[in-house]
């Protein structure tokens, strides 16, 4: 949680805002927290939206039998783009998509991340790329937040692949703190990751724990997915959940895998395999809070940067 102080002359502060939009400063509070145990997925997702279902279901299911209360899927979940002609299956949060994905969480109990879908609007004909949280506890499993990308992946790299989703893709406009079973965390996609500044605004807000559910590019990732999770987690001093696409999705599509869960320190607690899976950790976050102590980056800011 988060309280005001009055600061000294040589105190470097968090700042936040009051919800009148006054700036004010802030320092971190700690609180006993239960650990939790989370999931992340690895599929290999199609443009056939009834396999990536199918499959997302059967990992899900999987990581929930091993006990995971919080599981975590990929960008692009239910359907993957491999020809950029190719139209996307657009809906509203009340499609049979998301209510797949709902009756997924019910029936095995747990919070579930639906790390991207195609979300439909009415602007044009371009789709939010939205995130959506589903409560999974509770009967009816209800959507409790959701996230559209603020970051598109707009690249065309030698010898590489090459991408404009702006072309399909409508970008966000507000950074998302959703509460996942108590917990701040703190919601972002894929190319995001390469915007340290959202990360930092997140963790302002009280996030404990950032999601990253990608669909990195194989050519990328080999070079950079690790080295910008475990930089995303030891400069916020946060946990990092990052379910990632792996394999050949067809066309020139390749994605690298390697979902990963990181804890503050950089450590990684789980990796997945080579292939659709799913690897887990629990997050402890009274060892969070003694990294945070122990090393306070965050209350050593200077408010003049």
């Amino acid at each position: 949680m988060l309280r005001p102080l009055k600061p000294t002359h040589n105190e470097s502060l968090i700042v936040g805002r009051t919800g009148g939009g006054t700036t004010r400063p802030y320092a971190l509070v700690f609180a006993s927290m239960t650990p939790l145990d989370c999931a992340v997925v690895q599929l290999c997702s199609t443009p056939d939206v009834s396999q990536n279902l199918k499959d997302a279901e059967r990992l899900v299911g999987e990581a929930a039998r091993a006990g995971a209360h919080f599981v975590a899927l990929p960008e692009n979940a239910a359907f993957l783009r491999t020809e950029p002609s190719m139209p996307a299956p657009t809906q509203s949060l009340e499609g049979n998509i998301i209510g797949a994905f709902r009756e997924m969480a019910a029936a095995h109990g747990v919070w579930l991340l639906v790390g991207s879908f195609p979300e439909a609007r009415e602007e044009d004909h371009r789709y939010y790329n939205t995130s959506v949280i589903i409560d999974g506890t509770r009967s009816e499993a209800p959507i409790t937040s959701t996230y559209r990308k603020l970051h598109l992946f707009d690249i065309d790299m030698k010898g590489g692949e090459s991408q404009k989703e702006s072309d399909w893709i409508a970008a966000g406009d507000q950074p998302v703190v959703a509460s996942v079973s108590g917990v701040q965390v703190g919601l972002s996609i894929c190319y995001d990751l390469r915007f340290p500044e959202l990360y930092r605004r997140l963790t302002d807000q009280g996030a404990r724990a950032l999601t990253v559910p990608s669909a990195f590019t194989e050519h990328t990732g080999k070079d950079h997915w690790l080295t910008l999770l475990r930089a995303r987690a030891i400069e916020n001093q946060s946990f990092v959940i990052a379910p990632n696409q792996f394999g050949h999705h067809g066309g020139k599509r390749r994605s690298y895998g390697k979902s990963a869960i990181i804890d503050p320190w950089g450590l990684t607690l789980a990796l997945a395999p080579d292939r659709p899976s799913w690897a887990m950790a629990r997050i402890d976050f009274d060892h969070q809070d003694l990294i945070r102590e122990a090393l306070p980056c965050l209350s050593h800011r200077n408010a003049n940067v």
